[in-house]
């Protein structure tokens, strides 16, 4: 009986992920609601709580597929992938209106290279106070503050290494929760409030899930407008961070070693 159901759940992983996930969020849902009065949003607690699983099917199995690496879950292999992930990114624009993205017109773009900017050279500092001062990972840390996305991109294309790769994904995972918990805790004084400010919050934040989070903690009406731009964010990162924002940390390190 229990070896039959084993093999019904392995035939049908995608559905058992996709089970999962909805009990996931809806306990995150009761937690936050019930626990917390809301004040940290179920995103926030469902993304923790799925970074706790992974880890644990990670250490469990010893693999490196997190959750998936356990043969019932072995779904969210497909869940968690690149298609799926891009797919939900894409899907954040439907009910935004044309009219309100013109709106943000050049202060929307600018929000892109000052959150690009600010996040990719606050993480290389704090790279190089970790002790890691070559360009190359200071560049993939960098890179990894502005989204967990861009870090790997760029840490790939400059040949880092792993244990930078892997620090540059925390890093962005760490930017996806803080944006996740802090943008509904701030929204009324940065007066987060319309299609306009939000489209201009998702250029500077950048990170598409904690911005998508955050706002649906604040108005799930204001979601495809910041997912927008924080999408362009991902996009524009992933040629910008290896290239222009490298070379002028190499240039700037070649200074500093002077």
């Amino acid at each position: 009986m229990i070896e039959a159901l084993h093999d019904l759940l392995v035939k049908n992983g995608f559905v058992v992920a996709l089970l999962t996930t909805g009990i996931i969020m809806l306990a995150s849902s009761w937690i936050s609601s019930t626990l917390t009065n809301k004040k940290i949003p179920a995103a926030a607690i469902a993304i923790f709580a799925g970074l706790l699983l992974a880890y644990a099917g990670g250490v469990f199995t010893e693999g490196k597929k997190g959750i998936a690496d356990i043969s019932i879950f072995s779904g969210f292999a497909l869940l968690g992938g690149s298609m799926l992930r891009d797919f939900t990114i894409v899907s954040t624009a439907m009910g935004a209106r044309f009219s309100e993205i013109k709106k943000a017109g050049l202060p929307g773009i600018v929000s892109l290279f000052i959150g690009l900017s600010l996040s990719f050279f606050s993480g290389s500092v704090l790279a190089a106070l970790m002790g890691y001062t070559d360009a190359k990972s200071m560049a993939t840390i960098g890179a990894g503050a502005c989204t967990f996305i861009v870090g790997p991109v760029t840490g790939a294309a400059v040949d880092a290494s792993s244990d930078v790769i892997a620090i540059s994904i925390a890093a962005g995972v760490a930017k996806s929760i803080l944006v996740t918990i802090g943008t509904p805790t701030i929204a009324k004084v940065i007066g987060l409030s319309n299609p306009k400010a939000a489209i201009i919050f998702g250029g500077l934040a950048g990170t598409t899930s904690g911005v998508a989070a955050g706002l649906a903690a604040t108005d799930p009406k204001l979601v495809p407008y910041g997912a927008i731009t924080a999408t362009f964010y991902t996009g524009l990162g992933c040629l910008l961070c290896p290239s222009v924002f490298y070379i002028t940390l190499q240039w700037i390190v070649k200074i500093a070693a002077v």
